[in-house]
């Protein structure tokens, strides 16, 4: 019964405008942009929520997730390619985003990724995290979803990023991931470290309240570079 309604509660408009979700974060900072490079989309971007996109790129380096996003037709066009090689003109996009991205490269192509991206935005660079390097392996089969570094709030305020916290805080969480597919309805819940998992997930809402506002304390960083 708890079970459910928190599932039900995570979901509602009102959870995610409360507590700062990045549903919330990306639709509030994508008003202004009508064209948005997805870096990284994999199978279910929360790009198909922000209704003012008129025209996006999907880049996704593991097919499968590119077809599942496909299916589900979030973009308006898509490029199956590794990140390190994907190329733009400048100023192609109003917005770039890299949603749970920069943590599966080497710390130095994911500067020379951040550097790429400020060359096609034309108004803003959007990323989110993990404060700090959190350990993942594989899943789905996916080499790619393999954490190989870490960001930190002054790394990203260091080159021109505004840095908030998001998912609450990070002293809730198992020290490594226990997620094995991306598809997993549980995926909110099953790297609390406290049990009963879904209770904790309330409790750790209430402290997103507090980590918004204190990022070095979060579970993972919404940050955003405005280029105007």
């Amino acid at each position: 019964m708890i079970k459910n309604f928190v599932i039900k509660l995570r979901g509602s408009d009102f959870f995610s405008m409360l507590f700062h979700t990045v549903n919330y974060c990306l639709k509030n900072e994508l008003r202004d942009c009508e064209t948005v490079l997805d870096i990284g989309c994999g199978p279910c971007s929360p790009i198909k929520l922000c209704k003012t996109i008129n025209y996006s790129v999907g880049v996704e380096p593991f097919k499968p997730y590119l077809n599942q996003s496909r299916r589900k037709k979030i973009h308006s066009k898509y490029v199956n390619k590794k990140i390190e090689l994907i190329d733009f003109k400048e100023k192609s996009f109003d917005a770039v985003l890299l949603i749970e991205v920069l943590e599966h490269m080497k710390k130095k192509d994911g500067v020379k990724l951040l550097k790429k991206a400020e060359l096609w935005a034309k108004k803003k660079i959007i990323i989110t995290t993990p404060n700090g390097y959190f350990p993942m392996g594989e899943i789905d089969n996916n080499l790619y979803q393999k954490h190989l570094s870490g960001w930190s709030v002054s790394d990203l305020k260091t080159i021109g990023f505004d840095v908030r916290g998001i998912t609450g805080a990070k002293f809730m969480y198992k020290k490594e991931n226990s997620v094995d597919n991306l598809g997993n309805e549980e995926f909110t819940f099953v790297n609390m470290k406290y049990k009963p998992q879904h209770i904790s997930f309330l409790f750790n809402a209430f402290l997103q309240l507090f980590t918004y506002y204190i990022p070095t304390s979060a579970f993972e960083l919404f940050a955003v570079k405005n280029l105007n």
